[in-house]
């Protein structure tokens, strides 16, 4: 028997339910903040998350699916591409590609899949889905304010409150500009040099390529020595520093509750200033669920105009493992069973359930070929509100007997009063 891959799985009913809502509900909290959807290629030159991502990164060495075009045009051959590992790089090559800063359009998001060849764990796929979104434009479209910073929080905030995500925690921290960085980086090198040979094999090379990653570095023996590592913001310039106050005066101020933590970083190269996690207990040790921050020279690098930006990525599987709510509490069960009763009640059956349906009923149809019981099973089974029986003498009348299957009660309704009826709570 051929399975899924491993790292895969397939979304069924009625979890697909739960995805489905979270969505519906990220897209209303998206609008309200005057976002618009744009939708990438699922594959990108690997090329593009060399140069965005950052070529030492985690996910850029050991974590990207990639291979070369084989295509027919001689101009394609050769080409190395790569599935997605995040979406953040292929929106910035989209502003860039196609100048949307010229349409007015600076607040994007995005849902889809994205690929990373990583150890599978709960919550975490080779496949995984994100949804994210980009505020990114021009300086004189004040897309480097600090209020761009904390109105996406903010976003954050009301978006998992409102697909009952509780007892969240916002993380909060900066990690300066480049040339705070390059301070810094120098001070950890240094800092490490003592300590470094006792760490795992990743903080080695990290150490050397890009000292700032050891921050992410979950291995229980290392963390004593990285409590003793300086942190970003003894080294944070006079004009990060402001920004960052702004920042966080603003979540006071819209009462939005954070706690700082000096050892949080991001895991890639691009990020500049403001860095942020949300994070939930119900997730374990890995518990972020969400993660962003500040990347002021992403098009810059990505060979595109000067264009600050700020964003954030979703890991949807993560979301839904952490909601209050159940997938049997947002799926809608049908309205309505119509059960044909006899031969030749079909067609008659099918043209009553058109009729539901434009109203917005949710109908599902039988079968004449059923008896009676079976069909009672069958409504009982998926969980309808109503059984509505469709026989000769019912069609003769143009009134049919309609039982409410949780109370027991039958009556008799003309069709014409049969949309009352059934979309009335009960």
């Amino acid at each position: 028997m051929i399975k899924s891959p491993r790292g895969t799985r397939d979304l069924l009913p009625p979890d697909t339910a739960l995805w489905n809502f979270v969505e519906a509900t990220v897209r209303d909290v998206f609008r309200a903040y005057n976002f618009h959807e744009i939708r990438t290629p699922i594959f990108e030159s690997t090329e593009l998350f060399a140069r965005g991502v950052g070529e030492e990164t985690d996910i850029v060495s050991k974590e990207m699916f990639t291979w070369e075009d084989r295509g027919r045009a001689e101009s394609d051959k050769g080409q190395s591409l790569t599935l997605r590992p995040e979406n953040t790089a292929g929106v910035v090559r989209a502003y860039i590609e196609h100048k949307l800063w010229d349409r007015g359009l600076n607040k994007l998001f995005y849902i889809g899949p994205q690929f990373r060849r990583e150890r599978p764990q709960k919550g975490r796929f080779r496949q995984f889905y994100q949804i994210g979104a980009e505020v990114i434009g021009p300086a004189t479209a004040g897309s480097q304010s600090p209020a761009r910073d904390a109105e996406l929080l903010e976003l954050l905030a009301a978006l998992l409150d409102r697909v009952g995500v509780t007892n969240w925690t916002l993380e909060l921290n900066s990690v300066g500009d480049l040339a705070d960085r390059a301070k810094f980086n120098d001070a950890l090198r240094q800092a490490l040099a003592p300590v470094v040979a006792n760490m795992c094999s990743d903080c080695q090379r990290r150490a050397v390529t890009n000292p700032l990653r050891v921050f992410d570095c979950k291995v229980p023996a290392d963390q004593p020595m990285i409590e003793t590592l300086p942190t970003i913001t003894e080294f944070l310039s006079d004009q990060s520093r402001a920004h960052y106050e702004e920042v966080k005066n603003i979540l006071n101020a819209v009462q939005v509750p954070f706690i700082e933590n000096p050892r949080l970083v991001r895991g890639l190269d691009y990020y500049q200033k403001t860095a942020f996690e949300f994070t939930h207990g119900a997730l374990g040790a890995q518990n972020a669920i969400l993660g962003g921050g500040r990347y002021d020279g992403l098009s810059e690098a990505l060979g595109g105009p000067p264009a600050p930006g700020i964003g954030f990525a979703i890991g949807e599987d993560r979301l839904v493992l952490s909601l209050a709510v159940s997938a049997e509490s947002v799926i809608r069960k049908p309205d309505v069973y119509i059960a044909p009763l006899g031969i030749g009640m079909n067609r008659d059956a099918a043209r009553i359930a058109r009729e539901l349906r434009r109203h917005p009923l949710v109908v599902e149809l039988g079968d004449e070929s059923f008896r009676l019981k079976k069909s009672f099973e069958t409504a009982d089974k998926i969980g309808a509100r109503y059984i509505l029986i469709v026989g000769e003498n019912e069609v003769a009348a143009d009134a049919f007997a309609l039982k409410h299957l949780a109370s027991g009660e039958q009556v008799t309704v003309p069709r014409a009063d049969l949309v009352q009826h059934i979309s009335q709570p009960k």
